[in-house]
């Protein structure tokens, strides 16, 4: 299985079917955290749910797409992050993310998307990414700030999530951006 350190307790593993049972007890213990901001979560009622996501994943991945991770905090998976579609004409894709609620403000998806953001500009050759998040979703929103993201606007009414309407900041960051502030 592919595991990526990020530092001595945290890595990233590529989603894999043996995941499924640990995710959907992730998902599961944080569903009133993640259901505001997750429109995924009222439909992951089983496991077979995530293993269906999981699939995809493998999908996404053999088609040269991107790819999904969780990740794990010594031993616990405490969220996941991957990149959505890679739009390869554009060199650009955007990020996802979540993460368990205990476990904010440690750093964790600050250290994740760094290190996505790294392979997606040096190995992948990208030449921009992107995170939305949604408006009110104040913790999202401080990584990519955090990150050097440029906030580049606003999407009225993105998101329809249990019948509200979430606007969403769009957040931009080019390579050359990334390059210069890791000088």
């Amino acid at each position: 299985m592919f595991s990526y350190q990020l530092d001595t307790n945290l890595r990233l593993e590529l989603l894999t079917r043996q995941h499924a049972p640990e995710l959907y007890n992730a998902v599961n213990e944080n569903r009133q955290h993640l259901s505001p901001w997750m429109p995924w979560v009222a439909t992951t009622q089983s496991v077979a749910d995530v293993e269906s996501f999981i699939a995809t994943t493998r999908q996404q991945m053999a088609e040269n797409n991107g790819f999904q991770t969780a990740i794990r905090a010594g031993q616990e998976i405490v969220g996941v992050i991957g990149m959505h579609k890679i739009d390869w004409p554009n060199r650009s894709t955007s990020l996802g993310y979540w993460l368990a609620e205990k476990h904010q403000g440690q750093g964790i998806m600050t250290k994740a998307c760094s290190a996505y953001i790294t392979h997606a500009f040096t190995e992948l050759d990208l030449h921009r990414l992107e995170i939305r998040c949604a408006t009110e979703n104040t913790r999202s929103r401080a990584i990519p700030q955090r990150l050097g993201f440029t906030q580049e606007g606003t999407i009225r009414s993105a998101e329809s999530i249990d019948g509200r309407y979430l606007d969403h900041v769009v957040y931009g960051l080019l390579a050359s951006e990334w390059q210069a502030r890791q000088a």
